[in-house]
């Protein structure tokens, strides 16, 4: 057979692919044409096998799947340290979102979130996220302008809300208003099925209790007609939970079950209070779903590895940086195998009972899963989209292993990202983002930041 052709072969890596069989190459090779990966395995194979226009020697480094953050809020972005600040001056009101998270999103311009995104991207290719997906907030098209500048995969949407107490009067609409919003931006940046489409437009609900029955109905079967999904937090308060009582008769699943939108259309960010009964019925309806580690343990013991073993496609989320403001997703997972050791094995006395390598596959496998994109990205794989990422051993925290699995499980940080690639495109090169100036960018943050700060002051 003839060598096949290859935009780029990147050589000997210890390839940690995330595929169904675990697969490792120890000396590996990848093969990237037109955006995609077309062959790996072992270097020498793929040197008879692949005739590449360029090659790379990654020298040994790790390279594994680009992480997915599955709830980003990406207007939110210059909110980065400002509630540990309001704090000080005295108690936060509650809950947050309506004090805080939704008036300082009121207040910024289109301007303000493309500045934003292009902080927030930059920093998330930089620490190793090529996917995000947004939870719905204002200008989603200054969001993905934004994402296509950085070159980060993502899907962006419109923050919907058409009820709702205490909710600033420029982030709400009518129900109609709303849903065409919804479908203006799917409309704007549509989606490819082989996934060469890198940014892409899907729809968003705040959640039911700034939400009317007939837009999350109306939403959901918009959402399901174009094939794309609705993005929601759910069962992330006792506040949400009393509301659905009081409203409906139904705790937030059984409501959203009774009036049929719960389905694989759907994701349901943090779902930290659900109980045995809603696990089952996210497993049985496709109902994919995000552990935000940074935050969730604050609300209650998210169950969400015990989510991810019962069938549930769960990805792992920094929800921002509102509240313990790191976009290291890699941060993220070790704060989820701490939290969920704490709500799984302590009280069975059962010092082992999270498997080392399963925070880092809900931020990458589950991740994917859960947007739908499965079959696109989330694993090193013939076929799949060439989001990768390399990671070297030259910092402090690997000295003394030799064992890259063991590193990249217990230790592996942003910090460790040296080179990052989304659709084949190196993206990152020395650890720094090749597309934009992050100097500049972070200094004209720093001084919007508290502009918009002192208006929440």
């Amino acid at each position: 057979m003839a060598p096949q052709v290859a935009d780029l072969l990147l050589e000997h890596a210890f390839i940690v692919t995330f595929d169904a069989d675990g697969t490792v190459i120890a000396d590996g090779a990848i093969a990237i044409n037109d955006g995609a990966i077309i062959d790996l395995g072992p270097v020498d194979q793929l040197r008879a096998r692949v005739n590449a226009s360029a090659k790379r020697d990654l020298g040994g480094q790790i390279v594994i799947p680009g992480l997915v953050d599955a709830h980003l809020h990406t207007a939110q972005t210059m909110m980065r340290g400002l509630l540990t600040a309001l704090s000080r001056k005295g108690d936060l009101r509650v809950p947050t979102w309506v004090e805080y998270l939704v008036p300082f999103e009121s207040n910024l311009s289109e301007d303000d979130v493309e500045l934003s995104g292009l902080l927030a991207y930059s920093t998330m290719l930089e620490t190793g996220t090529t996917t995000f997906f947004e939870a719905g907030g204002p200008y989603p098209l200054s969001m993905a302008k934004a994402a296509w500048t950085t070159g980060i995969r993502g899907a962006v949407s419109q923050s919907t809300m058409d009820g709702g107490n205490r909710i600033p009067g420029s982030m709400q609409m009518s129900a109609d208003q709303a849903l065409q919003a919804n479908i203006n931006v799917v409309e704007a940046l549509p989606h490819a099925d082989d996934g060469s489409i890198r940014v892409t437009g899907g729809m968003s609900l705040r959640q039911i209790i700034a939400c009317s029955t007939g837009l999350v109905k109306d939403i959901h079967r918009e959402a399901q007609d174009r094939g794309v999904k609705v993005h929601t937090h759910l069962v992330e308060g006792t506040y949400e939970i009393d509301y659905a009582l009081e409203n409906f008769g139904h705790r937030p699943v059984e409501y959203l079950q009774s009036i049929g939108v719960f389905d694989h259309t759907l994701h349901g960010a943090h779902s930290v209070l659900v109980g045995d009964a809603d696990i089952t019925a996210y497993a049985r309806h496709g109902v994919s779903a995000c552990h935000c580690a940074k935050g969730n343990f604050g609300i209650g013991p998210a169950p969400a590895i015990r989510m991810r073993r019962r069938g549930v496609d769960i990805g792992l989320g920094t929800d921002g940086v509102a509240m313990l403001g790191t976009l290291d997703l890699f941060r993220v997972a070790m704060i989820a195998r701490v939290g969920q050791q704490l709500v799984e094995g302590v009280g069975r006395h059962n010092r082992n009972e999270i498997d080392p390598r399963e925070p880092l596959e809900m931020a990458i496998v589950g991740g994917a899963a859960s947007m739908g994109l499965g079959e696109v990205i989330g694993s090193l794989e013939t076929g799949k989209r060439a989001d990768l990422v390399v990671i070297s051993m030259d910092g402090p925290d690997a000295a003394g292993y030799d064992s890259e699995e063991a590193f990249l499980y217990e230790c592996a940080a942003g910090q460790d990202v040296t080179e990052v690639y989304v659709e084949g495109r190196q993206v990152v090169a020395d650890g720094h983002c090749t597309a934009v100036d992050t100097a500049e960018i972070r200094a004209r943050a720093r001084a919007r930041a508290r502009e918009l700060g002192a208006l929440l002051a």
